[in-house]
């Protein structure tokens, strides 16, 4: 079965005052000669335009490079013109079009888009799609309509540029049937289209038909960059195999193969008709450039080693006597452009073969369109590069009568330059005449074990602690190395992973999906709040990370969703009051029962609307509960309390409610329902027979309603009798009165119209319940079914308004994921037509209706052994039944001050109202591996941090001596026989009693004589 896409959040951290330039390498340059633009792009996703403020048009800059080391003073500068971030992955090609007024980009994103700088510098538009990363892109002339890109996945389209999308496309492996399909290298003229890839084979392509003219085999490595003259006849081609190929259409072969470069040559450029004149670049920082005008042939060209780069160049262009380089590096570099037409440099001619040098100047022609050259211009002979291996060598360096080929000019230059004596040659310019600087990137993150926090590191080394919820830089820790301050800030916890952290454009980026983001949790207490708010929750209240982020990056949409729900109901409300017939005189006023949610304000549900469900009752939107239950296989669920159970007020056959197919309980604790029986002797037998879903869970907003425990009993009461668990239905959804099916809502049901799978989706179901609702009862008020997360489960964040935030979609089609919608925080409520399309339902659930998604709890297995039998057992094992019921198992974020009122209740009940009452922490200790646990650390952080073994956890408690516990009698006989007794670390299991045993009396056992689950229920825990 195919997998479906999903939809996945993501935003983006970044300083709000980052200046303008690219924060990692670039990888493409585009020069527009008219305007003296340069357009940059990077693997930061961005697209950068620079003013050069040079004259382009005509070649007027021929330097002197005798002083080849120093950079010149250049009277003018390049200054930062604008820029868009056009991606979210790397940019690996750009091209002007449309007569240099659109500049079109390719991207490991798998999309084409283009962008219009002259416009109103929005975001780039999508003309095109692949399903893996785009490398490169081609244009047959500046004022053509389409564009042709090359992708990973073996497709080569041709683009509209006006937005007519697909105009042609060629499966490159549907010809060879070849497994390395991949184009990495395009050009375009008239109708003949060039590819090539790590095949090493150069294809020929018609571009108006997709046919296959012809291919070119040669090349030994991957072709990484084709060249195309106007005639389209010759085809200039670079490989990774450290060769330039140049192949004639006509002859249909190679006809000159150039090796002047001793690395992989990774980029092409020409602006001559003919390519008589070309530059090129390796991955060694070498950029070469080659002049075959008024040659015999291309081999006594004269190729100049024009620049020496620190790294590899990705892309070389030229314009107005000036070269642009890009590299793996933020920064730009301007240099001095070479001029081929002067003369060599008079030297001593040194020993036969010591020059690597072998071509002579060609004479100056009228198609040299260069300004008075300076008198003392001279190109040195150390930085003349050989072309090829038929090439003769310099006369100058040879003697006179030498002028046969020799054996040692067919061999590979790098054979050549390994000859004793033989000297590299030595590149006019080690400096750059001007360096348009970049910006510093993120390229590393640690995300810190407690989960809201990570720190990145830049390329220049400095280290920086982000808070992940607060979305801002906590503290600069300057150019340190990134795990020793991780060491330093990082404490011993264990939460869920909620979120993926990634820093491939060169900035923090964290990314939400539907199955994990509402994973992890923390404690009020841990949440560096301000202390006047941690006042206004309960005990151990937990909030969970993914709701809590996600309502405070959209809360521009809750509220603008808020005004347009008013907005709706008003006019349903007017429509209603038009067609009359409602007698406000005689109008039941009888208020419409309420559902609500623990701290959430109440919602009105309409009691007979055929289409209107409890909406908030699917999955009460709260943290879980705690439970410890006996780790029994024939449990229903480790945390019953959560259940609605058959004695409680709900699981009558009164109730409407049914079983919601695989739902659950995991943010659905005890949510407040309205009664659908009145009879007091329902009410007296449910109270009686109580279980812990039964118990209203008291809420910050109505803390007299909190249940206190009654005089005679303990903290947990009934609760932890022993008895049987009936498969209960799992957090079901319940409609909250009871319905009488009319032939209406039957045939409502039946036509029941479709929704889409999105967030609008989800408000066009809220307005169909309205419908409904209104058509059943035509005066009646409508109650909004908008209800966002409370503030006591999302505490206000304070977001910067600059914060991205991206919507993207993933689908098992596709290399990467596809961007949906992109903003920021402060400015997604004025898209809300569009985010409405591409958000998904889940996150409509969460901010409108404060649902999530359902997933099964983690739970981690455990026991619980007291000290040298110094103390009663929790529970007692019963050797006798086939499974040994002393293994318990509970939420992961269970803090161990719970495991120890969970000890209490069970060893040592005692009346929480007594003055002299002692909390079970206070007089007792908990045990692993012989340390000590602190009173606040999880189960998680536990078995992380201090049991680190693969087998159940055993956990050892022990009296301070603050308080006697009294052995039960049962107890003190036993403890007369001789057995085994726990230590604090080995944690072994005493011998077996006859029966379990809680608060010292014989528990019940089920047919097999297991004992049965017996919930720690938390009630204060959740929120």
């Amino acid at each position: 079965m195919a997998r479906k896409s999903t939809q996945r959040v993501s935003y983006v951290l970044s300083p709000p005052d980052a200046p303008g330039g690219h924060r990692l390498g670039v990888n493409g340059l585009a020069v527009d000669t008219t305007s003296s633009v340069l357009y940059s792009a990077g693997r930061d996703g961005v697209i950068c335009a620079w003013d050069l403020n040079l004259n382009l048009r005509t070649r007027n800059d021929l330097h002197d490079f005798s002083q080849n080391n120093t950079p010149s003073r250049s009277s003018t500068s390049a200054s930062f013109r604008s820029q868009v971030q056009a991606h979210t992955h790397w940019i690996n090609d750009i091209i002007l079009t449309q007569n240099n007024s659109t500049l079109v980009s390719a991207s490991s994103d798998t999309t084409v888009r283009a962008w219009r700088p002259t416009g109103n510098g929005h975001v780039p538009t999508v003309i095109g799609k692949h399903t893996d990363y785009v490398k490169c892109l081609a244009t047959p002339q500046s004022d053509a309509d389409w564009v042709a890109s090359g992708s990973l996945d073996h497709k080569i389209y041709l683009w509209d540029l006006n937005g007519g999308g697909e105009r042609l496309k060629i499966d490159v492996s549907e010809y060879d049937k070849t497994p390395k399909g991949s184009v990495y290298a395009l050009s375009a003229k008239g109708s003949i289209l060039a590819s090539g890839g790590p095949d090493s084979v150069v294809r020929i392509w018609d571009s108006k038909s997709g046919k296959l003219i012809t291919k070119f085999v040669g090349h030994t490595d991957n072709v990484r960059s084709i060249l195309l003259n106007r005639d389209g006849d010759t085809v200039l081609t670079a490989s990774s195999d450290q060769t330039i190929k140049v192949w004639s259409m006509a002859a249909g072969r190679c006809m000159h193969t150039l090796t002047m470069h001793n690395d992989s040559v990774w980029s092409l450029y020409s602006d001559h008709p003919q390519l008589s004149v070309f530059y090129s670049s390796d991955r060694s920082g070498l950029v070469a450039k080659t002049d075959t005008r008024n040659a015999p042939d291309i081999d006594q060209g004269i190729c100049i080693a024009a620049l020496q780069e620190n790294d590899g160049v990705f892309k070389v262009v030229a314009a107005g006597g000036h070269i642009w380089t890009a590299t793996p590096k933020s920064s730009i570099h301007r240099w001095n452009d070479v001029d081929t037409t002067a003369e060599i440099e008079a030297a001593t001619p040194p020993p036969a073969g010591r020059h690597t040098s072998s071509v002579t100047s060609p004479t100056s022609s009228d198609d040299n369109k260069n300004g008075p050259r300076p008198a003392n211009q001279k190109i040195p002979a150390s930085s003349i590069l050989i072309l090829s291996n038929t090439a003769f060598p310099n006369p100058m360096h040879r003697e006179a009568d030498v002028v046969s080929l020799s054996v040692s000019s067919l061999r590979a230059p790098t054979d050549i330059l390994l000859d004793e004596g033989i000297t590299l040659a030595t590149p006019l310019q080690s400096l750059p005449q001007e360096t348009i600087e970049g910006q510093h990137g993120v390229i590393k993150h640690i995300t810190l074990n407690d989960r809201k926090r990570a720190l990145t590191q830049d390329t220049a080394g400095d280290v920086v602690l982000w808070d992940l919820l607060r979305c801002i830089p906590i503290k600069l820790f300057g150019k340190r190395h990134l795990d020793d301050v991780a060491s330093e800030v990082n404490t011993a916890e264990t939460i869920a992973n909620w979120c993926t952290l990634h820093t491939r454009t060169g900035r923090l980026s964290v990314i939400l999906e539907q199955n994990r983001c509402f994973d992890g949790e923390i404690y009020v207490d841990q949440a560096d709040l301000p202390s006047t708010d941690t006042n206004e929750y309960r005990e151990d209240q937990r909030i969970n990370f993914g709701k809590w982020i996600l309502r405070y990056l959209f809360d521009g949409i809750v509220k603008e969703e808020i005004q347009r729900d008013e907005a709706y109901r008003l006019t349903l409300k007017l429509k209603s009051d038009q067609k009359g017939g409602c007698d406000y005189d005689i109008l039941d006023t009888t208020a419409l029962p309420t559902v609500t949610t623990p701290g959430s304000p109440e919602t009105s549900i309409p009691p007979s609307s055929p289409g209107l469900r409890a909406v908030g009752i699917t999955r009460a939107a709260m943290t879980p509960g705690i439970s410890i239950g006996v780790g029994t296989p024939n449990m229903v669920s480790p945390f019953p309390e959560l259940h609605n159970s058959s004695n409680g007020p709900l699981a009558n056959d009164n109730s409407v409610g049914k079983d919601v197919p695989g739902s659950s309980d995991y943010f659905a604790n005890t949510t407040k329902r309205p009664s659908t029986d009145a009879d007091p002797a329902m009410k007296s037998r449910s109270s009686d027979e109580q279980t812990p879903l039964s118990v209203p869970i008291a809420t910050p907003s109505e803390p007299e309603k909190e249940e206190r425990p009654k005089k005679g009993t303990t903290l947990f009461g009934k609760k932890f009798q022993m008895t049987f668990p009936k498969k209960s239905k799992v957090a079901t959804e319940t409609k909250p009165i009871a319905e009488e099916k009319t032939e209406e809502s039957d045939k409502s049901s039946e036509k029941e119209r479709p929704f889409d799978d999105n967030f609008r989706g989800v408000i066009d179901k809220i307005h169909a319940d309205y419908d409904a609702y209104l058509a059943a009862n035509p005066c009646k008020d409508i109650e909004t079914l908008i209800t966002p997360t409370p503030e006591n489960e999302a505490p206000v964040l304070n977001i910067p308004p600059h914060i991205g935030i991206l919507i993207q979609e993933e689908n098992p089609d596709s290399a990467v994921a596809a961007d949906l919608y992109r903003g920021t925080v402060g400015t997604v409520h004025q898209d809300i037509d569009a985010f409405e399309k591409a958000a998904p339902s889940w996150l409509a659930d969460l901010l409108l209706r404060n649902i999530v998604p359902f997933k099964e709890i983690p739970k981690i297995a455990f026991s619980l052994k007291p000290y040298q039998d110094s103390l009663p057992e929790v529970i007692k094992p019963d050797m006798t039944a086939p499974n040994n019921s002393s293994r318990l198992n509970a939420n992961r974020m269970l803090r161990a001050k719970k495991i120890l009122a969970y000890v209490a209740e069970r060893i040592d009940p005692q009346n929480m109202e007594s003055e002299d009452a002692l909390k079970p922490e206070e007089y007792l200790e908990l045990y692993c591996q012989n340390t000590l646990i602190p009173m606040d650390m999880t189960l998680a952080t536990i078995r992380t941090h201090i049991w680190r073994t693969g087998n159940d956890m055993v956990l050892v408690y022990k009296a301070n001596g603050k308080r006697k516990i009294p052995l039960p009698v049962e107890d003190a006989e036993a403890g007369k026989e001789e057995k085994p007794s726990v230590g604090l670390a080995n944690g072994e299991t005493p011998g077996p009693d006859q029966k379990p045993r809680v608060n010292g009396k014989p528990s019940d056992t089920d047919a097999t004589g297991a004992t049965q689950a017996q919930p720690l229920s938390e009630p204060e825990a959740a929120s």
